[in-house]
């Protein structure tokens, strides 16, 4: 449940959406499930797996597996590096959550606009002062959860939580759903148009699948490591969570796409995408107001779970203090680039997306690929089946996974790997 926490998280609710509207719809959506089969379920088991092995954190259990200073290590520290990436522009996107529960209750949004609601999202953040003091915020609240211990809490919280969370986006959805004009968003969003599947939106696909996973991260390495060989079914459980998090992505694209043509907007609205549309389903249902505070509440701590995934990572005490700052210090640009630094652009890309894309489409589809090659070369695809399948009582790895495993997942992620070199 705790880790289902982590995959359901701003990933699915925010990420996917976003991505999904622009890169061609139900063409990404197909792309997208396709990757989650064929590269996220034998890498996520293979990462739980070794962090089951390992009993320790990415860059010392991959020490422990091999040795101090082999080149498997690099596992360990891209992880963490492209959390911290994650870090310096996920946390600003958690401090507009934030206010965005005090604006729905406050009832700003009440007779919501298309232009009321953009008007609303743009004056906020082209104010760099006050997305500095909610990104503080969060930054100090992860921190003091992070200190006080976080395994017990976050699995206590999501299985109370993260039910209610599905059950509201569900309630969105179906609303959604029935505005007048949706069936065109919802043949958009669940249509997919061959054609408009190009190496980008690959790229994009493979991205998330490794964003909303945590494949790359290490998150599963971390979760494996408080098992033991007795506890959990390691394949089922991977499959488990990797549908959980997909039936998450496709409900959260219902509450919003549908809306988006219903009420005449386009569907590339980037990252703003859940700022400028869930505000207007709200307007139109009843107790919306309500419903969107509670809305926002929730997705603010599936967003804070993801985010303390990352943080279990870093030892505790005065390492979390110096990690917090440098956070903090990496958020600046990110908030800059909403505003005063808006022209400022690194390879074409303001200092937000090319957080994004670094660690999104660099770091993390790197570590697939340290990770790719490790099971084939290193620990070999029978040492991965037998690992795996130990206390595995439902779904269990079999010979027929070889090919997947052993040539289809690498070769996937390699060429989106350098792909996504070559094509910044």
């Amino acid at each position: 449940m705790a880790t289902a926490g982590f995959a359901v998280g701003f990933g699915s609710i925010w990420r996917f959406p976003y991505l999904t509207g622009t890169n061609g719809g139900g063409a990404f959506v197909l792309v997208y499930l396709i990757l989650s089969l064929l590269v996220g379920l034998p890498l996520f088991t293979g990462e739980m797996t070794l962090g089951r092995k390992a009993k320790s954190t990415p860059i010392d259990g991959m020490r422990r597996l091999t040795r101090k200073g082999s080149g498997w290590v690099s596992f360990g520290w891209l992880s963490l590096e492209a959390a911290l990436f994650i870090m310096a522009y996920y946390n600003v996107l958690l401090g507009i959550v934030l206010s965005y529960i005090f604006k729905m209750a406050k009832g700003d949004f009440v007779n919501a606009t298309v232009t009321k609601t953009a008007a609303i999202y743009d004056a906020y953040c082209q104010n760099p002062w006050l997305l500095a003091l909610t990104s503080i915020i969060m930054l100090l609240l992860m921190g003091y959860i992070v200190m006080k211990g976080l395994k017990d809490g976050i699995e206590k919280y999501c299985k109370v939580l993260m039910p209610l969370l599905l059950v509201m986006l569900v309630i969105v959805a179906l609303r959604s759903c029935t505005l007048p004009g949706a069936v065109k968003g919802i043949s958009w969003f669940l249509k997919p148009n061959i054609s408009l599947i190009t190496p980008q939106v690959v790229f994009k696909a493979l991205s998330q699948v490794f964003f909303a996973t945590g494949v790359g991260m290490a998150v599963a390495f971390v979760y494996g490591s408080f098992l033991d060989e007795k506890t959990g079914s390691i394949p089922g459980d991977s499959l488990i969570i990797i549908a959980i998090n997909t039936g998450v992505a496709l409900v959260a694209g219902l509450c919003m796409f549908p809306a988006i043509f219903a009420f005449g907007m386009h569907p590339d609205l980037g990252p703003s995408l859940i700022f400028k549309t869930m505000p207007m389903v709200f307007s139109k249902m009843a107790m919306g107001r309500a419903f969107g505070t509670a809305f926002f509440i929730l997705v603010l701590i599936a967003a804070i779970s993801s985010a303390l995934a990352d943080a279990t990572k870093w030892a505790k005490n005065k390492c979390i203090l110096i990690t917090l700052v440098l956070i903090f210090l990496l958020n600046i640009p990110a908030i800059l680039s909403y505003n005063y630094w808006s022209d400022v652009k690194i390879f074409g890309k303001t200092f937000f997306d090319f957080y994004d894309y670094l660690s999104g489409n660099v770091m993390l589809t790197w570590a697939g690929v340290v990770l790719c090659l490790f099971i084939v070369f290193k620990w070999g695809f029978d040492g991965y089946m037998r690992d795996a399948n130990m206390g595995a009582k439902r779904l269990q790895v079999r010979t027929w996974w070889k090919p997947i495993v052993c040539f289809v997942t690498p070769a996937l992620v390699i060429i989106v790997a350098v792909g996504s070199l070559l094509s910044v």
